[in-house]
């Protein structure tokens, strides 16, 4: 087998595994995210580190709180 043919395979198998944590979605599903504290901290954490922009942050932070009230 030949080095790119390596490299694409491992590519194949890994990407999905770190592509999941490369996205923002406005929808939080609280089961699978820890509690509403957790996730507003970690929402807060990646605003400041400029990781999402101010209007991420305020949709996201939204969405969090209206799904658990």
């Amino acid at each position: 087998m030949n080095r790119k043919a390596i490299l694409q395979g491992l590519f194949l198998i890994l990407s999905p595994l770190t592509l999941t944590s490369c996205f923002s979605s406005s929808k939080v599903d609280a089961a699978s995210e820890g509690s509403v504290g957790k996730q507003l901290t970690d929402l807060d954490a990646a605003y400041r580190q400029g990781i999402i922009t101010e209007k991420e942050y305020m949709k996201l932070r939204k969405a969090i709180i209206s799904k658990n009230d």
